[in-house]
């Protein structure tokens, strides 16, 4: 009986050892959650969606309205989350705003969540 609560006690203290060292500083945690708080809304995600699969690799504020049906101040509301968080880039151009991922913006966030885990 003994070997058996022996082999329990090992298993606890491996699997528990990783649960103890956080991959994520607070500072870190605090600026991710900031950037999936402006991504906790479905139009925004589409926003994003609709950026990333567009010609060029940006689309212009003009043809983001229509495929979310919402009016231009409201997409504009939400192209300035999603800009605030770091996810896309806005440049102007005339009267007509242009947005475009942030480079790496994405790819950073993958990483942020699949930090490699100790052996």
């Amino acid at each position: 009986m003994s070997t058996t609560t022996l082999a329990l006690n090992a298993s606890a203290t491996t699997c528990c050892a990783s649960v103890l060292e956080p991959s994520l500083s607070q500072d870190q945690a605090v600026h991710l959650a900031g950037i999936f708080k402006a991504l906790s809304d479905p139009t925004r995600v589409r926003l994003l969606s609709l950026i990333a699969a567009a010609a060029g690799d940006e689309a212009c504020i003009c043809d983001l309205t229509g495929p979310v049906g919402l009016s231009q101040p409201t997409v504009s509301h939400h192209m300035k989350k999603l800009t605030a968080a770091g996810l896309v880039e806005r440049e102007q151009r005339g009267r007509w705003a242009y947005y475009r991922l942030a480079p790496g913006a994405l790819d950073n966030l993958s990483a942020a969540l699949t930090a490699p885990r100790p052996r």
